[in-house]
């Protein structure tokens, strides 16, 4: 069982760091308020400007930020600013035992996943996958139920998905108990074959994508399977799958025909259609939480995140 942090409360300051690809500066600063109307106060990485290529500084630096967020005592919980590229180039030098004595909220997806396995697996905390400033929470379409999902870090509460939130389909019925673990299809498939792996043993696995074809979706998921991960999971949350089209006049499998086949002939529950990833509404879930999901009732009921 993965140790919850700590829930927030108004007055507290949050660190805000990119870990990753630079964060767009005007839109991080447009979304700095919504931090500031939930009553938090911020604290702005020493890297959060820099840029590297595509990459938020240098590996020391954005290595530096997460280690200065998580040792100060100031700071109460870690959002993202945005993802893209970059959080794996560090994980190997990550000081997990130290995360594992200030455990507090981290909060982001995407290119974060990696830091979500990583953390999860070494420093045995729960952590969130949901929206980031820059990307998502400046942006015209940030929508009203994305916003409201920050609430489950400062009261702990059950999160229940079901179709009130939008369509379902269940590719394989039956009830799945276990912690919640994935996001991002394709960091998910980064760390297969390193000490970073996926441990997927009984757990609920949920995937997400953005910008892959239906091939390249069925390649990440022909690995996946080669390496068992489909074999060893309770169950599998299909999330939002952004831009999986083909070019016009390329021949291709619909993504529909790719998840029926490697889904429908499995024997645990399977259930598509999740608003959660590269969409809006973005429905936040804490990972590592202790989460139910029921294929014939079409329902995701998660423990909470915080405590």
């Amino acid at each position: 069982m993965r140790k919850l942090p700590k829930r927030l409360k108004r007055g507290d300051t949050v660190g805000v760091i990119a870990p990753s690809s630079p964060p767009d500066q005007e839109n991080l600063r447009k979304a700095l308020p919504f931090l500031e109307e939930l009553g938090l106060k911020i604290k702005l990485g020493k890297s959060i400007d820099a840029s590297r290529g595509y990459l938020a500084g240098t590996d020391e630096e954005r290595l530096d930020d997460l280690h200065a967020m998580f040792e100060d005592p100031e700071v109460a919980g870690i959002i993202c600013a945005g993802g893209g590229y970059g959080s794996a180039r560090f994980a190997d030098r990550i000081d997990y035992a130290m995360i594992m004595e200030n455990p507090k909220v981290f909060w982001g997806y995407s290119d974060i996943t990696f830091l979500h396995t990583a953390i999860g697996e070494y420093a045995e905390m729960v952590t969130f996958h949901g929206p980031m400033l820059a990307s998502d929470v400046a942006k015209p379409e940030f929508h009203e139920r994305s916003a409201r999902m920050f609430g489950q870090l400062f009261e702990p509460f059950e999160l229940h998905y079901t179709e009130e939130v939008a369509p379902l389909e269940t590719l394989v019925g039956g009830v799945a108990k276990g912690e919640l673990v994935g996001g991002n299809l394709s960091l998910i498939r980064s760390a297969v074959g390193t000490k970073f792996d996926l441990d997927v043993k009984g757990k609920i696995l949920l995937i997400e994508a953005i910008n892959l074809e239906p091939y390249e979706v069925d390649e990440t998921l022909n690995q996946l399977r080669l390496a068992r991960k489909f074999d060893e999971a309770a169950g599998i949350v299909i999330g939002d799958f952004k831009n999986a089209v083909s070019p016009q006049d390329t021949p291709s499998l619909t993504l529909d025909q790719v998840f029926a086949d490697y889904f429908s002939e499995l024997k645990i529950p399977v259930v598509k259609g999740f608003k959660i990833g590269h969409c809006e509404p973005h429905f936040s879930v804490p990972l590592g939480a202790l989460a139910r999901l029921d294929g014939d009732a079409k329902t995701l009921t998660i423990l909470p995140g915080v405590q």
